[in-house]
């Protein structure tokens, strides 16, 4: 292994082989100057004006990262033992593992290690483009990548990634998967706030545009203080070139995240990933999954069931995270519903800025935290009775008991199964004498 910029070592000589080159859509970026500590020159020939490639990016940044041996991360997973298995996805399995300091002096790092499932073309594409866009960008809301291993032998290609590692696994885990304790609203906030901060880096504060195009719960992972960390780069691209408004591409994500014009004319821009974001909103909200096929019909695209609970109608806190009970603020979750709804406009032009949503959830953040503590108000309640109607059963207890029937016999239709056996018993007890 040899390592410079992530553990803050540097050294003039190495024994080890050099780093293998790395290919792309017909370039090719030599990293033999990361390996053997040779001088390192970078071109000032570039202006200003002139936006350089991530390859090229990738050049003058390589020596950051850290080159492994296979057999040294063999060694680090137990020989990618079915026990250090934390994850698997397209790309291939992720393992849980241990590499030794540069120096060999003190504790063993704990990382993440994606081997490459070596069955597909698409996978080796994707590891080069990982390699490639890691190794440019820096933010404290992307994860960090350790390093690689890349090795072509008589049992095939080997092609391996190194992350920091991410502890409280990930967004999605935390939202949908009931083993998990329930997300607080205020780190739901900061969660996805975090998450915001990290594209909005990618796109608008980078020498050259970085496109996401795969923005969902399961790539925003959490650190140990639930620090939100976008990861997998895997289907990242550069964004348009200048005089150009988009990126023509195969279309690729996951369905229920990605901007229907780019699924209808493979067209990418920026804010394709800006819609992505705005489902996520919602499942931030909801606790729901943008497809879940397990609901009733109607309910099973996410965005088309919200849809009946505008954020201003009086039905709006039906669809907030039942878990959360009654501690959130309605106010906050208003505003960021109608933030969702402008990520999510059917008109890509009309969609804000990341930089935009960043503000916009900043201040959600601040009123929060500056207002009365999370407890939905008076509102939020499961009939959402309005204040004439609480003046009105003050001098007619019959004509409110009346209102109050029809109004639960309307929230029945839209109620879960749980919920409707709660509104029969309240009827039951209402036509009591």
């Amino acid at each position: 292994m040899k390592c410079f910029y992530y553990f803050k070592r540097k050294s003039k000589t190495s024994e080890q082989k050099s780093a293998p080159a790395i290919s792309v859509e017909g370039s090719k970026l030599d990293n033999s100057a990361a390996v053997h500590g040779s001088s390192f020159s970078i071109s000032t020939a570039s202006t200003a004006s002139s936006h350089r490639s991530i390859p090229a990016l990738y050049e003058e940044k390589a020596q950051n990262l850290c080159v492994f041996s296979y057999s040294e991360l063999r060694n680090a997973t137990n020989d990618f033992s079915l026990l250090r298995k934390i994850g698997e996805g397209g790309f291939g399995s992720v393992y849980k593992g241990f590499i030794r300091p540069p120096n060999g002096d003190g504790k063993q790092i704990v990382v993440a290690i994606k081997k490459l499932n070596t069955n597909g073309l698409q996978g080796h594409k994707q590891w080069i483009a990982e390699v490639q866009f890691l190794g440019v960008v820096e933010h404290p809301n992307l994860v960090k990548l350790v390093g690689y291993c890349a090795v072509d032998g008589e049992r095939g290609i080997q092609r391996l990634l190194v992350y920091e590692f991410m502890s409280n696994k990930s967004l999605e885990d935390h939202l949908f998967n009931r083993a998990f304790p329930v997300l607080p609203w205020n780190t739901r906030l900061h969660i996805i706030l975090g998450a915001a901060q990290g594209l909005a880096y990618l796109h608008e504060e980078l020498e050259v545009q970085v496109i996401y195009r795969d923005f969902k719960a399961s790539n925003v992972l959490l650190d140990e203080n639930f620090k939100p960390k976008l990861s997998d780069f895997g289907l990242a691209r550069e964004g348009p070139s200048a005089g150009q408004t988009h990126v023509s591409t195969a279309v690729m994500g996951t369905y229920g995240y990605a901007a229907p014009e780019y699924i209808e004319t493979g067209h990418l821009t920026a804010k394709s990933d800006v819609w992505s974001f705005g489902v996520v909103l919602y499942e931030i909200l909801t606790g729901r999954r943008s497809l879940d096929r397990n609901r009733p019909r109607s309910e099973h695209k996410l965005l088309d069931w919200v849809k009946q609970f505008p954020s201003e109608s009086k039905r709006f806190s039906m669809i907030i995270d039942q878990r959360l009970g009654n501690q959130y603020s309605l106010s906050a979750a208003r505003r960021i519903a109608k933030l969702a709804d402008s990520c999510l406009s059917k008109h890509a032009k009309e969609r804000p800025k990341m930089s935009e949503v960043v503000k916009s959830l900043e201040q959600a953040v601040q009123s929060v935290e500056n207002g009365v503590p999370q407890k939905a108000d008076d509102e939020s309640s499961a009939t959402n009775v309005d204040m004439d109607d609480q003046k009105e059963d003050q001098f007619d207890g019959p004509k409110y008991s009346a209102k109050r029937m029809v109004h639960l016999a309307k929230l029945r239709a839209h109620a879960d199964v749980v919920g409707r056996r709660r509104f029969t018993i309240m009827e039951k007890k209402g036509k009591e004498p």
